[in-house]
């Protein structure tokens, strides 16, 4: 099973194959059960398996920068509240 297949969703090279596969499979209606298009079936796994990687890659690194920027965000706000919280005198 693999992602949608929108061309808004992938990289041109994993369009460009997406397409190349389709039009196999208009081609060869019953070949394509054969193995004609079997070539092109792995690059299109291959392509959208290196696309499904980056894409966790980049959403790890985006998680640990907002981890990072709430951490500081909490840290300002304790600071913050301490500086205007009233300090008892006594006379």
């Amino acid at each position: 099973m693999h992602t949608d297949l929108a061309p808004h969703l992938h990289t041109p090279e994993c369009n460009a194959i997406i397409t190349a596969l389709r039009k196999c499979h208009k081609q060869y209606p019953f070949r394509k059960f054969f193995g004609v298009c079997n070539e092109l079936d792995f690059q299109q796994s291959r392509c959208l398996k290196q696309e499904r990687l980056a894409r966790r890659e980049r959403n790890v690194d985006r998680e640990k920068f907002d981890a990072m920027n709430e951490q500081r965000r909490k840290k300002f706000e304790a600071r913050k509240a301490t500086m205007e919280s009233p300090t008892s005198t006594s006379s």
